[in-house]
């Protein structure tokens, strides 16, 4: 298993390699998180294929596997970025084109606020642009972040649950009253990364 920066590193490693190489986490992708991800989901939710994911934050690493997953799995993924923080073209390109086979149903938007109306999941993950902007308007303190988090919070259905990759930046990415609360799930999602993980390593020794 390989936990790098640069992504190149775990293509090398593969290529010269005689046994599966497991990508740990690199700069462009974490998919042994989004497993541990939507294992939680399924969990929680049951079929995937009837809920929306909604993903706020930075189009990170943790945003590129969920989108691989989503276009895999046939799940409804809504990506919110803030202008100038969108995932990789190479990522979107290859999201849209294979969600076309499986059902999925992607989108892509600026808009932190719409899109969280209406999901039945609703995960926002690390992305600390909005929360720096937010800081920069509304002077140095984090109070204005943490009633801002729980405000965005209040447009998920009742039934939302939140999750987050951990570990999480307190009063910049999420606030006390979402992560401690009883519809946050990061603490199920954080354990099934051992579980997820554990199965990966057992299909390839097998």
């Amino acid at each position: 298993m390989i936990r790098t920066f640069g992504h190149d590193n775990v293509e090398k490693m593969a290529e010269i390699a005689s046994i599966p190489v497991i990508n740990g986490l690199t700069d462009y992708s974490h998919p042994c998180q989004a497993l541990a991800d939507y294992m939680t989901m399924i969990e929680v939710k049951g079929d995937l294929e009837r809920i929306k994911i909604v993903y706020v934050g930075d189009g990170n690493n943790v945003a590129h596997s969920l989108m691989f997953a989503a276009a895999r799995l046939g799940t409804h993924l809504a990506v919110a970025t803030p202008k100038g923080y969108e995932p990789a073209e190479q990522a979107i390109q290859w999201t849209r084109a294979t969600a076309t086979a499986t059902g999925c149903r992607f989108e892509l938007t600026n808009d932190r606020r719409l899109r969280p109306r209406m999901p039945t999941l609703y995960t926002p993950t690390s992305g600390p642009a909005w929360a720096r902007r937010r800081r920069l308007r509304r002077g140095s303190g984090s109070s204005g972040l943490s009633r801002s988090n729980e405000e965005l919070f209040s447009l998920a259905k009742p039934d939302a649950v939140f999750m987050h990759c951990l570990p999480a930046h307190r009063g910049e990415e999420v606030s006390a009253g979402v992560i401690d609360s009883p519809r946050s799930v990061v603490f199920q999602q954080a354990e099934n990364r051992l579980h997820a993980q554990k199965a990966v390593m057992m299909s390839l020794m097998g």
